[in-house]
């Protein structure tokens, strides 16, 4: 074992190359590897990449470029061709060139000297922030009907002076804790602070230079600017901000939530611009609205967007738990879009922000995986956190800043759309899950709660705005994230080789698979030589690899740990991967359900093994659903099943799908079961776009087309990968669905997901589970949550707490046996 600590240290060194040869190494592969790595034939090389050999050798995608449906005019506003070769750059490598100076001196006192030349002054940042809040119409209004509260239900008081001079001290105590009070000097000092602990416990910070400079054009717009990041790790706050000083830009305004208003941190926070809102704004103990809070916090951001100042909101609401994109929390988001409305502001420039980290400064989130509550932040455990971030080295961390695009464009296109119904969950899945249900149509009383027009002031449409512009923001600062080696690794030992591999085979595949994914337009946060990445990989996820030296040929075997909290660490880090091949997993997930549902009701027809692909496409459309809460597939201006469509015609372009030959498509006729259950669903909008021509062949010929699986088995292996990435969240929701079946009585919500989390873990003690890391806690609160929006759950709440109790359409021992059906129809055994 000591032999392989030093190897492993060995190998470290040598990856550790300079920033700057790392920057130009991470734009092209050597033709060294190319070699190494042809030597034998992998799985995914010989699944998906013989088809485009000619490709492998391109330049890395640019990843963030806003959508040409919703905002085409910002698509072209801040791009121009020479953007992506500007490649990458490392923030945290500073030397005597990034000065004005030159000679030993500079080079010894570079850090100084480069804080000291960055544009920060106090005349960027706010000013009267907390008196303009104070004397707004809207702040005053509040405090005036807080003061004039009836003392009993029915009855008003008179406007008491003393009354008011009470309610307005509480009033600027609340803006005391809100207003962000920015600091030039500290955050110089505090640049300087960070680019020391950055290089003690980070390899590299990777930023891409045209990203930078489109947000510097968007800068000089003179409008507020919105900056969206994924939210990962506690860092986050702090890494925006300093790559922004870094690079003569504003330092945003940073939404906090007030368990991070620590003493003495707390200041800190605010001397750099954080701001602390609640985390649930209405904290009266009655259990009413807050109205005087809620007037202060949006008075307080239309000021600061009047004031042409920046904003850093993470749309999450809270760190990631299980390494993917949590749901969106639009209540600040919808604050910025009221300040658009009233026209505080003539327009808000919104950026996406994707960030990818090696390893988290935390580690892990096991003890909360596991159903522990999460421990309240303090001083002490700040402290400690910094000293253990000292002790540790940390990886690489990749920073990416999608394309600004306009609010008010974005609004505008909304605006100006038709108005389709749209279903809700229980709409969409039930006619798949109970297809013998007599009123499992579309209720068109749905479409008509809908406003004809979209009008602004028309509330149904501003809530449809807001939670759409919140997907399309997250959605695309997703996509933006770097895919890093420790998800790759973590990926490869879970779902390709979980009882271990060579070290040699992980490094094969491992350098496929990073090629497929630069094939999907995806980006890699990590250059270099594919071995050694393997084993810097290796090194950071420490406990959760085994490494065992073999006597054939001195070959290393890799195997993850078999512990839960490992298990759920790898399992967390493998997620960064899991949006690059989602759709694909989704077909490969409902190819098994086609085929599993011919094997249990017998085949017919002259061709049993065709499958039609409307009705592999619609399958994969009703695993997207059922899976809404666990990622997301397409933007909200796509139509989902078109999405499915072009995902089965990639497939069909590797060469894993193939179209039948015509003898044999006219001999196929959908079984009636099948016509039966198409007939179910709603109808799916046609699929032709606007852009096709009437004479495009994109219609009825491909609606009717019919598919083989290829039984190769290069194709077969790499299908069982894609099952296998959604086997843990699909033996999550198959577990619940069984729990169901003993439910009894109305129950807290709270004591019941703690019991069927209870549930999911003695599983994975007794060896039941296949996969260990379907008991996660985010798993447990996802499915419950799904049950609740197909009806499986109805919940009433009272005063504080939520009451779950059986639907009536799930009341019958039937339906939840056929929504078990239907879940494991997808989960490969």
């Amino acid at each position: 074992m000591d032999e392989t600590a030093l190897s492993l240290g060995t190998i470290d060194v040598s990856y550790l190359s300079t920033s700057a040869d790392c920057s130009i190494s991470r734009c092209k592969h050597s033709s060294e590897e190319w070699g190494e790595c042809n030597s034998r034939p992998t799985l995914f090389r010989s699944a998906t990449l013989r088809w485009k050999e000619a490709l492998l050798s391109r330049k890395r995608p640019f990843v963030g470029r806003c959508c040409y449906v919703c905002t085409p005019q910002s698509r072209d506003n801040f791009f121009n061709s020479s953007i992506p070769s500007l490649g990458l750059r490392n923030v945290i490598y500073i030397n005597e060139t990034h000065t004005r100076y030159r000679g030993w001196l500079a080079r010894r006192f570079c850090y100084v000297l480069f804080v000291q030349e960055r544009d920060v002054h106090k005349g960027m940042f706010a000013k009267n922030l907390t008196e303009n809040v104070l004397n707004s119409s809207r702040v005053q209004k509040a405090i005036v009907d807080e003061a004039s509260e009836p003392s009993t239900p029915g009855s008003f008081v008179q406007t008491d002076p003393k009354a008011i001079n009470k309610v307005k001290k509480k009033a600027r105590k609340i803006l005391q804790e809100m207003v962000a009070n920015v600091s030039p000097a500290l955050i110089r000092l505090t640049g300087w602070v960070l680019l020391k602990l950055f290089n003690s416990f980070f390899w590299n910070i990777q930023i891409h230079r045209g990203q930078i400079e489109m947000v510097k054009a968007a800068t000089e717009m003179n409008l507020p600017l919105i900056f969206l990041p994924v939210h990962k790790s506690h860092i986050d706050y702090l890494l925006l901000t300093f790559i922004l000083f870094c690079h003569n830009i504003k330092a945003p305004y940073i939404a906090a939530g007030n368990n991070l208003n620590i003493p003495i941190f707390s200041t800190l926070i605010r001397k750099l611009g954080g701001f602390f809102i609640r985390r649930k704004l209405d904290q009266n103990p009655d259990g009413r609205k807050d109205f005087l809070y809620r007037a202060l916090l949006y008075v307080h951001i239309e000021e600061l967007l009047r004031q042409q100042q920046f904003l850093e909101i993470f749309l999450e609401g809270t760190r990631s738990r299980s390494g993917k994109t949590s749901g969106a929390r639009a209540g600040l988001l919808s604050v910025v879009v009221d300040a658009l409305f009233s026209n505080a502001t003539p327009d808000v420039l919104i950026i996406p922000v994707g960030i990818s980290y090696d390893r988290i400064i935390e580690g892990h989130y096991n003890s909360e995986q596991l159903g522990k509550p999460k421990k309240n932040e303090s001083l002490w455990s700040i402290a400690r956190g910094v000293f253990r971030m000292l002790r540790k080295n940390y990886g690489c961390v990749r920073v990416d800043f999608a394309q600004p695009f306009s609010l008010k464009e974005y609004v505008n296109s909304q605006s100006q759309k038709p108005v389709p119904a749209p279903l809700s969950l229980e709409q969409a899945l039930l006619p798949a899950i109970l297809p013998s249900r007599s009123n499992d149509t579309v209720d068109e009383s749905a479409e008509a709660s809908l406003p004809n027009s979209r009008d602004i002031t028309s509330e149904p449409f501003r809530r449809e705005l807001i939670s759409n512009l919140a997907e399309h923001i997250l959605f695309t600062a997703d996509k933006s994230c770097a895919v890093m080696s420790t998800h790759i690794v973590a990926c490869l030992l879970l779902y390709r080789h979980r009882q271990g591999t060579d070290l040699s085979r992980l490094v094969e595949d491992f350098f496929s698979m990073k090629e497929e994914v630069l094939a999907r337009d995806f980006d890699l946060g990590f250059s270099g030589n594919s071995d050694d990445v393997v084993m810097h990989a290796i090194h950071l996820l420490g406990n959760c690899v085994n490494i065992t030296n073999t006597s054939r040929n001195n070959e290393f075997f890799v195997t993850p740990s078999i512990t839960i909290p490992a298990v759920f660490e790898l399992n967390f880090y493998s997620n960064g991967l899991l949006h690059v091949f989602i759709k694909e997993a989704v077909i490969a997930c409902s190819l098994h359900a086609i085929q599993s549902r011919r094997c249990r009701n017998g085949t017919s027809g002259a061709s049993p093994s065709l499958i039609s692909q409307e009705h592999l496409v619609r399958k994969a459309a009703s695993l997207c659903y059922l899976l809404s809460n666990e990622f997301t597939v397409s933007l909200p201006c796509q139509v989902i099943y078109q999405v499915c469509h072009e995902s089965v015609e990639r497939l069909i372009q590797y060469g894993i799908l193939l179209v039948a030959e015509q003898d044999d498509q006219e001999d196929v006729s959908p079984s009636l079961t099948d016509q039966q259950w198409n007939k179910k669903l709603p109808e799916p909008i046609s699929w032709r776009s606007d852009e096709e021509d009437e004479d495009s062949d994109f219609g009825e010929e491909q609606r009717d087309c019919y598919l083989k699986v290829s039984q190769s088995q290069e194709h077969q292996q790499y299908i069982t990968f894609l099952q296998r990435l959604l086997g843990p969240l699909l033996e999550a929701y198959s577990s619940a669905v069984i729990f169901v079946h003993n439910f009894s009585g109305p129950v807290l919500e709270s004591e019941y997901i703690q019991k069927l989390h209870r549930h999911l873990i003695s599983r994975t003690e007794k060896n039941v589970a296949v996969y260990a890391e379907s008991a996660t806690y985010s798993h447990v609160k996802n499915a419950v949550k799904v049950f609740k929006e197909i009806g499986v759950f109805k919940q009433t709440q009272q005063k504080k707490d939520v009451i779950l109790e059986l639907g009536t359409t799930f009341l019958p021992q039937r339906n939840r046996q056929r929504l078990l059906e239907f879940v494991m129809s997808f989960m490969v055994l």
